[in-house]
């Protein structure tokens, strides 16, 4: 008599005969180009380092000034210096190319007092900087102008004669040997206190 197959037992091989394989994970190499092209790269790079010249003075590390990082603007000792480009890459950003300043924020040098009246007091103010409330053609202002004592005596003679006579302002220029005089007089490391301090100056120059 022949055996029936269990119904259950046929379902079970059934199931499994449709199963897959477990996947597994396989390495699957580098293609050769891709790393023969990533080596040369590498390589090139070692080689670049190795034999190109080194940058700028190693000497001068993070001890340079602005005065250092500034192009020279005198090519050689007694080159004329142009005051107006010594203006537009020191001054130009605070009291604009038209001289007029910023309303409120920054004082105009086109008709101020300050850059046509009396030059000792103009020549102290960029060799030493002035912050606090300064009266501006009658608006007072109360802000920060930093020192540039960094820039060459020729440099600051060639700016102030150009703020003196550009715009509507007609005052007379002022000479190098003027800031190499008030350089030497005053070694104060700290900006006049407004325009009361600065008023001192004058003082001391009619006693």
């Amino acid at each position: 008599m022949q055996k029936i197959p269990d119904s259950k037992k046929l379902d079970k091989q059934s199931s499994q005969q449709r199963e897959t394989n477990d996947p597994s994970e396989r390495q699957r190499p580098i293609p050769a180009l891709v790393g023969l092209i990533t080596l040369t790269v590498a390589l090139s790079g070692v080689a670049y380092i190795l034999l190109s010249e080194p940058f700028g003075d190693a000497e001068m590390g993070d001890r340079r000034t602005l005065a250092d990082l500034r192009p020279a603007l005198a090519a050689a000792p007694g080159a004329v210096v142009n005051g107006k480009q010594v203006f537009s890459v020191n001054c130009a950003a605070c009291h604009q190319a038209n001289g007029k300043g910023l309303a409120g924020v920054f004082p105009p040098l086109d008709g101020s007092e300050w850059v046509v009246g009396d030059t000792r007091t103009l020549a102290n103010i960029l060799l030493h900087g002035v912050s606090g409330e300064l009266v501006v053609m009658g608006n007072t202002y109360n802000g920060a102008m930093p020192a540039f004592k960094q820039l060459g005596d020729a440099e600051l003679a060639a700016v102030t004669t150009y703020i003196r006579s550009e715009w509507s302002n007609k005052a007379p220029a002022l000479t190098p040997e003027m800031f190499e005089t008030e350089r030497k007089a005053d070694s104060r490391t700290t900006p006049f206190k407004g325009g009361e301090e600065l008023k001192t100056l004058t003082s001391a120059k009619a006693s």
